[in-house]
């Protein structure tokens, strides 16, 4: 082996065993901060929507697909709707889920399980009656208030979606009873298809004006929307419900549908999540929310939706910052694995890094004191010979114990920039030497 690289490869050793312990150090915090952390999101999630055609089914695809671009697989758990999802979310079985407000009974206990992303949209609560209905009834085309129905048969949908609840709410305050009516308790899309048979009088359901079934009733002869001419009235009452406004001819202009203005009642659908969800994937949903919900619709405003209001849990940080400020800096230049993982780790090695500096000023002096003691060692026993020289020992045995010093002297090796030490060294047991020849 060269001598220039055999002193290459020593100084490498002793700098790499000086520098050893604070590297294994260093590198253990950032094993302990990405374990800490947590930097890479799961690649699958469970999303709990509701009925199939319905619209928390078709929103769900559309965050599915969006998502799947990150290489995250979203899972859609079909429901009854609200509540379902709420218990979905509550045992753990999804992890995000759409809820409308006051369909559900969300209480005190999920103020620390749960975790809303922001109000979508809004869920009109939707009265479609058969005409043919009202004129067997009430021997008129249409009806303009709930207290009408009494006597009819009216699906209020499955006890999951929360409409029956909200429902009976409504009539409560009209001074219904529920033994007034003969109430099913269907799935949508039966119930649709008993509605448009004639079995049933009129359904119910809370719906954004995107599902298919709201589309498809809306321009069905023969079936009616109840008019909420009492809607202000109901948001006054109620804190959950706004009264919106489907403007006339907004489902199709040319047929003029609706034939003029339509007022209804609505709550906001948000998009909750459980808390312990990978705060990567609550922003990574949050951005999307802001994608897909934030155009006009029949109710709202471009860019009004989502929205930090209306909710009944606390937002997510991830949501605040996705709706507030758009996607994060780094994310709009670097792939998401990426950019989510410095984002969530720079703080903390910055704080490693403060940490690790100062103790990497003892590298040097260390590794100085290391190669150095290769040495200095050496000249303990150097003196030991010179004191017992100057105490009468015997020379001989002396120049013996000088001689195998010397021998072992000269084989330490250390870098060409600490020879003149290994030299004086040299020169100090020759100085020794002399004066015990001076003696013999």
């Amino acid at each position: 082996m060269p001598k220039t690289l055999r002193y290459t490869l020593l100084s490498l050793r002793e700098m790499l065993l000086s520098a050893g312990p604070f590297a294994f150090l260093t590198i253990a915090l950032l094993c302990l901060t990405y374990w800490w952390l947590n930097p890479t999101p799961p690649k699958r999630v469970v999303l709990a929507t509701g009925p199939a055609q319905s619209a928390y089914d078709e929103f769900g695809k559309r965050y599915a697909e969006a998502l799947a671009r990150y290489g995250i697989t979203v899972e859609l758990k079909q429901s009854e709707g609200s509540s379902a999802n709420l218990e979905l979310l509550r045992n753990g079985e999804a992890d995000l889920g759409f809820v409308q407000g006051g369909t559900a009974d969300i209480g005190y206990d999920d103020e620390d399980s749960i975790v809303s992303l922001g109000s979508l949209f809004v869920e009109p609560l939707w009265l479609f009656y058969r005409e043919d209905s009202a004129k067997r009834l009430h021997k008129k085309p249409m009806v303009t208030k709930l207290s009408e129905f009494k006597g009819w048969r009216v699906n209020v949908g499955t006890a999951g979606s929360g409409v029956p609840r909200l429902f009976s709410t409504l009539l409560d305050v009209n001074r219904v009873s529920a033994a007034d009516m003969k109430l099913s308790e269907l799935e949508q899309t039966p119930a649709t298809v008993a509605f448009l048979n004639g079995d049933l009088d009129a359904v119910v359901f809370a719906s954004a004006p995107e599902s298919l079934m709201v589309q498809m009733l809306l321009q069905t002869p023969g079936i009616k929307l109840l008019d909420f001419a009492q809607s202000e009235a109901y948001s006054r009452r109620f804190g959950y419900l706004t009264p919106v406004v489907m403007p006339q001819g907004v489902v199709d202009l040319a047929a003029n549908i609706p034939p003029r203005n339509m007022r209804l009642v609505a709550s906001t659908t948000s998009l909750l999540a459980h808390s312990d969800t990978h705060p990567a994937i609550l922003q990574l949903f949050a951005q999307t929310a802001t994608t897909l919900h934030s155009g006009a619709s029949w109710f709202s405003k471009a860019r009004e939706y989502p929205s930090l209001e209306h909710s009944e849990v606390r937002i997510s940080p991830e949501a605040q910052r996705a709706i507030k400020n758009g996607p994060p800096f780094l994310q709009r230049y670097l792939p998401f694995w990426l950019a989510n993982m410095i984002e969530r780790v720079w703080l903390a090695m910055g704080l490693i890094i403060v940490l690790a500096l100062p103790l990497s000023r003892i590298v040097p002096p260390l590794y100085a004191f290391r190669i150095r003691s290769r040495v200095f060692r050496w000249y303990a026993e150097l003196r030991d010979i010179e004191q017992h020289q100057e105490s009468d020992g015997n020379t001989q045995e002396l120049l013996e114990q000088l001689d195998a010093m010397e021998a072992k002297v000269e084989k330490i090796v250390v870098p060409l920039s600490y020879t003149d030490e290994l030299y004086a060294l040299r020169n100090n047991i020759q100085l020794v030497r002399k004066k015990l020849l001076r003696k013999v």
